[in-house]
């Protein structure tokens, strides 16, 4: 296998490999006359069960891995910026960024070389011991939060590996909090519909899916669910001598991305002040970059601002680190011992990790991203505009984008399709797909996979 991977890594390379006819859209991205021919599409079905991606699947992989996704005959072998590759050398336009994660594209030079120089000093040392890119990335994230108008009186950060992990630690700071202010009554949470803040059994818990929580019920209990964007659903819930948290996403990714009003996070703030509650802001998917600014909060005034913010997904760049942010109000509830981590704070992801903030907080940067994100909006407006039954509208903010269909379109084909045709989206909740690429993704990639996006909802 490593043999055939060799011998076929020429970008765009058309192969006829175990019966597959490996093919892209037919012109090169980078030519002139890309920019003014119309793309001939070729649909090329998912690798055959005899193909190199049906073997490896069928006798290394599905054999051996727990049944827990759904996928595709597809295995990604590599990728450069916003392209990846996979088994067949197929080249696709990644929309996904791997879940909005490799914000800054795959395969990173400056990324690339920190791997190699930081894993020849030190991997790992754990939390028994200070290190010093722990130490800086912390000490960073708190800066760069205050000068780009994020959680003004940010003062601590409690570095962990995912997502889950952050809102985790947030839900137990939140509870400890409680207790200190309330006793063992303050301890329940409220979260929203749509709203998805992970899969371990905490962050499950404030996860008011069916789908996700069902199997594994019951679930953490003296959770309660309102409605984003109905205030009067949050004060018919709250309540000063039972809740110690609020947990929600300023804008939502997997719930269908679902933009929340400035106007009712100013309210919610105040309602939580109001009872002596914790504000959590999950921007794990939002945050970092994804929304125009450092985080989606940015835009907001200080009096919507949180107690806790969690993050994860584009701080590594596809190495698995989180963090939770929170003020001096809630480190005052802490103590040693009340929350610990093995792998978070190791020095090879805490040096990603500042790297990252440093690329993403470059004014340059976030511009580049509020002008790509109008160029996609304005063909995703147009693609609504031409299919009015379909489309029902353009959604979201920066590059955290979704384009919602009516209930009767099946928006799996057209992620289907659009694979076929060289072009990686992912779904997300109210029958939308979301369009989550890599904050520096090329005008031309962009261009490219937007009409193979037309092309599909056409066919």
């Amino acid at each position: 296998m490593l043999r055939y991977l060799a011998k076929n890594r020429s970008v765009g390379h058309i192969a006829h490999q175990g019966g597959l006819l490996a093919s892209v859209y037919s012109y090169s991205s980078t030519s002139e006359t890309a920019k003014k021919s119309k793309p001939t599409f070729h649909e090329v079905s998912d690798a055959s069960e005899e193909s190199h991606t049906g073997q490896f699947i069928n006798k290394v992989s599905k054999p051996y891995t727990v049944t827990t996704y759904a996928r595709p005959n597809l295995v990604l072998t590599h990728g450069k910026g916003s392209y990846i590759y996979d088994l067949e050398n197929r080249k696709y336009i990644d929309f996904t960024a791997g879940i909005a994660v490799t914000c800054l594209g795959h395969s990173h030079e400056g990324i690339t070389e920190i791997l190699k120089d930081q894993s020849e000093k030190l991997i790992h040392c754990s939390n028994l011991y200070y290190n010093l890119p722990a130490g800086e990335l912390a000490s960073k994230l708190i800066h760069k939060t205050k000068e780009h108008n994020g959680l003004h009186d940010a003062s601590r950060v409690f570095l962990c590996n995912s997502g889950t992990e952050a809102n985790e630690a947030a839900l137990k700071f939140a509870r400890k909090h409680g207790k200190s202010k309330g006793g063992d009554n303050k301890i329940e949470f409220i979260t929203f519909a749509n709203s998805f803040h992970g899969r371990s059994m905490g962050a499950l818990s404030v996860t008011p899916n069916p789908k996700y929580q069902s199997p594994f019920a019951p679930l953490i209990p003296g959770v309660h669910i309102a409605e984003p964007n109905n205030i009067d659903s949050v004060k018919e819930l709250i309540s000063s001598e039972k809740t110690c948290g609020v947990i929600i996403e300023p804008i939502q990714g997997e719930g269908g991305v679902n933009h929340v009003d400035e106007s009712f996070l100013i309210e919610l703030r105040k309602l939580c002040n109001e009872h002596d509650v914790l504000l959590i802001y999950d921007e794990i998917q939002c945050g970092l970059g994804r929304s125009g600014k450092l985080w989606a909060h940015s835009y907001l005034p200080q009096e919507a601002h949180p107690d806790v913010l969690t993050m994860a997904k584009a701080l590594g760049n596809g190495f698995p680190i989180g963090a939770t942010m929170i003020t001096e109000k809630v480190e005052n509830a802490l103590s040693v011992g009340d929350h610990g981590t093995t792998y978070g704070g190791n020095p090879l992801g805490a040096r990603i990790g500042s790297y990252v903030v440093d690329e993403i907080t470059k004014e340059p940067f976030l511009q580049s991203v509020n002008e790509k994100s109008e160029r996609f909006i304005a063909k995703l407006n147009q693609i609504a505009e031409a299919h009015p039954h379909r489309v029902l509208k353009v959604k979201g903010k920066g590059l955290l984008l979704g384009l919602q269909f009516a209930e009767g379109v099946d928006i799996n084909k057209i992620v289907e399709k659009c694979r076929e045709n060289g072009l990686l989206i992912i779904t997300a909740g109210m029958n939308t797909i979301r369009f989550v690429p890599a904050l520096n993704i090329p005008d031309q990639a962009i261009d490219d996979g937007l009409t193979i996006l037309e092309h599909c909802i056409k066919s």
